[in-house]
């Protein structure tokens, strides 16, 4: 079996990943964080994390170019500090990407659930599983087409939401104990809007998932610079927008703590029959969909990536000759995430299971965007020669930016998440075992993509 994946994805491919890799963002898991910070208080935690996610993406697009490969992060900190940091970024994005699809798949089984109210979610949530692992096994191509088709719909779908609830949209019920659970902003606020940040972050997490299909896109250096800004564009005005817009019609309350909170909305604008309704059902779908299906793609090729360059056992690092896909890593994370699903009724940390694994997920992206933005600076002097096709926007400031409000993050999530945290860390040191009792792997990897 080969070792090597083959570049089809052309730039609208990208886009759709980029955008689809989070779009499901928009249609749940956010509305967890006004349980933590009212709305006005989870508006200024979104305000702050679009900043973040900004300025980070116009930064790790500079890493992206130069450095085409499957692995990302682990790519770039393997080449600007070594084998050890490489392991963190390589850790942190394979927790990123194999925690957050169960999540998703579980919003899936939600969603399906106001259809069919006598099916368990979580079988609907494991035959996600087994359907888009089988579309990614076929083929990159057609599972890049497949996205981009779910990604489109998934965008009108939000367009119609705000459409249809806006006649029925009052500032008055978006604003009503908007800080905390309080009418009138005071120091009182401020825990509950550090506290939401993980959800906030949920907005946007996964969109740099684009640098792992970076070895299988045609003319990477022109069409992922186009894919990262005119995804981080769409997926900042459609969160703002579902946002504000599912507040203000009715009860807010109502819809923290759920995993259908769109549909939710929508029924106290035009009642439980609307077809307007069954429509958003059913096209919401392929929001979660498009996530869920995008981030398989991404949490693959990252366990393949690290598998080829000997971090994890060789036995992922293969590419299926038929399909030219990387079959066996596709199938590994899915398994993790269907024992999770499985789990559903599991409270930890007194979270939801699904609260729980974005705040999984988030822990993994924090530390990958920490590690990315200093591997930026380390080889900006390490390597001044280096081609960069796309160079990072007002360098040094947005990557500065980027990295403190990222550091700020990852303190602030320790001090609200002092369970989930110690998991997080516990899963790295276990790893790092593996890490240290395996560098014969590392000698004799074939992995010579990038070189340090």
């Amino acid at each position: 079996m080969s070792s090597s994946l083959k570049a089809t994805l052309n730039g609208w491919h990208l886009w759709g990943l980029a955008v689809g890799l989070v779009i499901s963002g928009e249609y749940f898991g956010w509305s967890y964080g006004w349980d933590k910070a009212g709305t006005l208080g989870f508006l200024v935690t979104s305000i702050l994390i679009a900043i973040m996610y900004t300025t980070f993406i116009f930064s790790f697009t500079e890493l992206t170019t130069s450095i085409p490969h499957a692995g990302g992060p682990f790519a770039y900190a393997r080449r600007a500090f070594g084998p050890r940091m490489a392991y963190v970024a390589g850790f942190a994005t394979l927790i990123e990407f194999v925690f957050a699809p169960p999540a998703i798949a579980m919003a899936i089984g939600a969603y399906l659930n106001v259809q069919f109210s006598g099916v368990d979610p979580k079988l609907f949530a494991m035959g996600a599983y087994l359907i888009f692992v089988s579309l990614n096994i076929i083929g990159i191509r057609i599972a890049a087409t497949f996205e981009l088709f779910v990604t489109l719909l998934a965008v009108f779908e939000l367009l119609v939401f705000m459409g249809v609830v806006s006649p029925g949209f009052s500032m008055s019920n978006f604003v009503a104990n908007g800080w905390s659970g309080q009418n009138d902003f005071s120091m009182a606020a401020v825990p509950g809007i550090v506290a939401a940040i993980p959800f906030a972050i949920w907005f946007f997490l996964a969109i740099e998932g684009v640098a792992m299909a970076a070895e299988e896109a045609k003319d990477p250096k022109r069409t992922i610079p186009r894919a990262y800004i005119g995804g981080i564009l769409t997926l900042v005005f459609l969160a703002m927008g579902v946002m504000v817009f599912a507040g203000g019609a009715g009860d807010w309350k109502a819809l923290s703590n759920i995993n259908d909170p769109l549909p939710q909305a929508m029924k106290m604008i035009v009642g439980e029959n609307s077809g307007w309704l069954h429509m958003l059902v059913w096209i919401g779908l392929f929001g979660l969909v498009a996530s869920f299906h995008g981030i398989i793609i991404g949490y693959s090729r990252q366990i393949f990536a690290l598998s080829r360059a000997g971090y994890m056992p060789k036995f992922f690092g293969v590419v299926n000759d038929r399909f030219q896909t990387p079959h066996r890593a596709i199938i590994a994370g899915a398994v993790v995430g269907m024992v999770a699903i499985l789990g559903d009724n599991f409270e930890f940390a007194g979270q939801t299971l699904t609260a729980n694994l974005i705040t999984m997920a988030v822990f993994g992206a924090i530390v990958m965007y920490i590690v990315s933005m200093m591997s930026l600076f380390a080889l900006r002097k390490k390597e001044p020669g280096l081609e960069r096709p796309f160079a990072a926007v007002a360098y040094p400031l947005f990557p500065t930016i980027a990295l403190v409000m990222a550091l700020i993050c990852l303190v602030t999530m320790i001090y609200f998440n002092q369970q989930i945290t110690l998991v997080f860390f516990g899963l790295m040191a276990l790893g790092y075992v593996y890490f240290s009792l395996t560098q014969h792997h590392r000698d004799a990897s074939a992995d010579n993509k990038v070189v340090t």
